[in-house]
């Protein structure tokens, strides 16, 4: 049976993290209109009993073999049998009330709305207020750890690049959406925590890679996307910007990922311009005129 809501996570090795996640939707995956789809990206820890022996009605899935971020999501998406389909990292969770009805009546209101962009709060504790003064606008982009895809819209463009590995797939289908007459909008009343503290992610063993994939993925997007003319001007202040606040300033795990970044882009020249999907400068300069992709909401700044 077809539902209202399917809830999209995808995991590897991280345990505990699923287990808050869960713990905190257990309400919506009770929900009977709602589904849940968790893919286990061939963990070794108990992550597959754990789930099989304490939330029965989550559909699960597991890869033997690491297929990576990417492959899974597509798969949950073109799996899912829900209308709509909430994606959200093992470490995020609603703090939000009545989220499938919030989802289902904004994009009955909003035909024209391919992605919700949930508004999100960045931190391993939640903030003493949820009040916003936000209001629902539409947006250039959303980000991959909260967001909500009305699937008439995914359907219509092609499957997140796989290639890209982690980092940029969010932009690439906002482009794809925008080619395609869709839109993105950043949705204040449906409020996700993403329990990961940014600033500390740079003493983490895979900044470097982190740096590596983030600077590609930039490099992928514009020479999949943009008008030939704006490409040499990006390309040219990014790398510049890169050497003058990491490589000069010492950061040499950041300078490794950019060195690496450079071959990447190299290498996938070939791939690059055969998938292309460029905007035309009419295009371009309308999608540049939307609003900036809303990726943290901090609670502090908000005047109540």
């Amino acid at each position: 049976m077809s539902k209202k809501i399917s809830i999209l996570i995808t995991t590897k090795n991280r345990i505990a993290d699923l287990k808050v996640t869960l713990s905190n939707l257990a309400k919506l995956i009770n929900d009977a209109a709602v589904e849940c789809m968790v893919y286990d990206d061939g963990s070794t820890d108990d992550t597959a009993t754990f789930v099989k022996e304490n939330y029965p009605n989550i559909t699960f899935f597991r890869n033997e073999i690491t297929k990576g971020y990417m492959f899974n999501r597509n798969f949950l998406l073109n799996h899912c049998s829900g209308k709509y389909a909430v994606s959200l990292d093992d470490d995020a969770h609603f703090l939000s009330e009545n989220v499938v009805e919030n989802i289902e009546r904004y994009f009955e209101s909003q035909p024209q709305c391919g992605v919700i962009a949930c508004r999100i709060f960045w931190g391993k504790t939640a903030p003493t207020s949820v009040v916003t003064k936000e209001v629902a606008q539409r947006v250039k982009g959303f980000v991959g750890c909260g967001h909500v895809w009305n699937l008439q819209a995914w359907r219509t463009i092609p499957n997140y690049p796989e290639w890209f590995v982690f980092y940029g797939e969010e932009e690439f289908a906002s482009y794809q959406l925008f080619k395609k007459d869709w839109e993105v909008h950043y949705v204040p009343k449906l409020l996700v925590q993403h329990r990961v503290e940014v600033k500390a992610r740079k003493n983490d063993s895979d900044y470097a890679q982190r740096q590596r994939r983030g600077f590609r993925s930039g490099w992928y997007l514009y020479l999949l996307f943009y008008p030939w003319a704006i490409i040499p001007r990006k390309l040219t202040y990014t790398l510049w910007m890169q050497i003058k606040t990491k490589i000069l300033k010492g950061d040499g795990r950041a300078t490794k990922g950019l060195v690496l970044a450079l071959w990447d882009v190299f290498i996938h020249i070939p791939r690059l311009l055969k998938e292309s999907n460029r905007f035309s400068s009419e295009e371009f300069k309308k999608y540049s005129n939307l609003e900036p992709t809303k990726i943290y909401w901090k609670f502090e700044n908000e005047k109540l």
